[in-house]
């Protein structure tokens, strides 16, 4: 079975993600880590769709440049998986002891996974039992093994061994936690606007509260502003980052920007109230955005408004030591929103099932 949750170290991070993929590489610095190696590649439109590879020698070719490029020696990676093909889902299960939980957690996730059982695999981590509970609660985990196969191939074909498959949302708290000081009792919104997925990870004390992968990301902000004025994706994409072209600015494509800010604080709003009214801890102390388009100027700002919470963006490399004769600063602070995933699969180590 694979693992998706021990929590360690000395691999290279590969965030195989819809518009690119990122490598990032730490090692132990004392207390904290140090950056290694960081490469970033972009990918062709439709290379991955809803997380499934549909262009593998796009990405081979991708991954294969980071490596070359950056002299990257490490050949273990940890790959993380998203999109409809992961599962993740909190149960409750009558109070029993580790080993009868390993014995009967397969039967009992049959109830709850929409596949069968022998096309995925599995895991699951037991959350914090309440004293005096009656029951436990388990994070249970399915990805489907075609998906992780894919991954497997791509990374072998690139001449890698992919020692630890994770999943998005558990990459970000992994990053977070590592980052960010947090009191037991802050409930923290992670959130990672990703190309064409969002991941929602609401989290408390080290533990995934509820999880979610939305299908509004940075793709539907293009789409917008290809609707609006007719331009091409290519076009859309320089716009939506702050040039020009075709005879347009950025402020001719922001009430275009402005209309997906709203369909995407929707869609965290609609996360955010189902969770308020299935948890009792239902305050959300703040919340953290990563991803490129956490760098659209008016995104935070109104996601914090609409939502009333304090919302920043995120940075998986504050507590990361770096050196700036090898890595830009101001790269580096351009970047770091794009490498929550990347950052939390580093943190990881060959040995992890």
């Amino acid at each position: 079975m694979i693992s998706l949750f021990k929590r360690r170290r000395n691999l290279v991070g590969l965030d195989i993600g819809t518009s690119s993929v990122k490598a990032v590489e730490l090692k132990p610095a004392g207390k904290r880590y140090e950056l290694v190696h960081l490469g970033v590649a972009p990918l062709p439109q439709d290379a991955i769709v809803d997380g499934a590879i549909m262009d593998g020698g796009a990405v081979i070719s991708a991954i294969q440049q980071i490596f070359d490029e950056h002299k990257i020696g490490t050949k273990d990676v940890a790959v993380a998986v998203s999109g409809h093909s992961v599962i993740i889902k909190s149960i409750k299960m009558p109070l029993m002891k580790e080993a009868e939980l390993a014995e009967s957690i397969q039967w009992e996730a049959e109830q709850h996974i929409p596949f069968a059982i022998e096309d995925v695999n599995l895991d699951y981590q037991l959350l914090q039992t309440p004293p005096g509970a009656m029951e436990m609660e388990v994070l249970l985990v399915a990805v489907k093994k075609d998906v992780i196969n894919e991954y497997l191939t791509v990374a072998a074909t690139a001449g890698l061994s992919v020692a630890v498959v994770d999943v998005d949302a558990f990459a970000l708290e992994n990053a977070f936690e590592a980052a960010y000081e947090t009191h037991p009792e802050e409930v923290v919104t992670l959130l990672n606007i990703g190309a064409a997925v969002t991941t929602i990870n609401i989290v408390q004390g080290g533990a995934p509260l509820f999880t979610r992968d939305s299908a509004i990301g940075g793709n539907r902000y293009n789409e917008s502003i290809q609707k609006m004025l007719g331009l091409s994706y290519e076009q859309a994409e320089t716009l939506k980052l702050g040039g020009q072209g075709e005879g347009f600015t950025s402020a001719d494509v922001q009430s275009a920007l402005e209309l997906v800010n709203a369909e995407l604080a929707g869609e965290i709003r609609r996360s955010i109230d189902f969770f308020r009214s299935s948890f009792a801890t239902g305050t959300i102390h703040r919340m953290l955005v990563g991803g490129g388009v956490a760098r659209l100027p008016q995104l935070v700002p109104f996601l914090s408004q609409t939502l009333e919470l304090p919302v920043e963006i995120a940075n998986p490399l504050r507590n990361v030591k770096t050196n700036p004769k090898e890595f830009d600063p101001e790269y580096l602070d351009h970047i770091a929103p794009q490498l929550c995933v990347g950052v939390g699969l580093a943190l990881r180590q060959v040995g992890d099932r």
